[in-house]
């Protein structure tokens, strides 16, 4: 519920003042009202990125597992069996996943291994929170 009560703001605060935010972030009159702006349109759509990557239950799974490897990493071969899901469909996730940069890919001839990136989901809160 409250992330449709989010959405409105981002999207208005985006296409009102896209121009204006990013040259002057800082600075409170772009916002027309005094009051901290918030995110400019750039890290919102960054911020964004990373909650909805992180709003598919099986890419919370995913990044918690390959966060909770004893060697840090994980290979995608071992992360289909446990969400029951094909190579395939893993490898989208993943990618889903990297592009929202929570996670990094490294090809290993045929197998892909990724590893979680330290303090990416504290980064997004934290920009998100003030």
């Amino acid at each position: 519920m409250s992330q449709h009560a989010m959405l409105p703001v981002v999207s208005a605060g985006s296409g009102a003042g896209a121009a204006a935010a990013p040259k002057s972030a800082s600075a409170a009159p772009a916002c027309g009202t005094g009051l901290d702006c918030g995110l400019d349109a750039v890290e919102a759509e960054r911020v964004a990125r990373v909650f909805k990557a992180l709003g598919d239950p099986t890419r919370v799974r995913l990044l918690s597992m390959i966060a909770a490897s004893p060697a840090g990493e994980l290979c995608v071969c071992d992360l289909t069996e446990p969400v029951g899901l094909s190579q395939p469909t893993v490898s989208h996730h993943m990618k889903q996943l990297a592009e929202a940069g929570l996670v990094t890919r490294e090809q290993r001839g045929r197998w892909a291994y990724f590893r979680a990136v330290d303090g990416a989901v504290g980064d997004a809160a934290r920009a998100l929170l003030g």
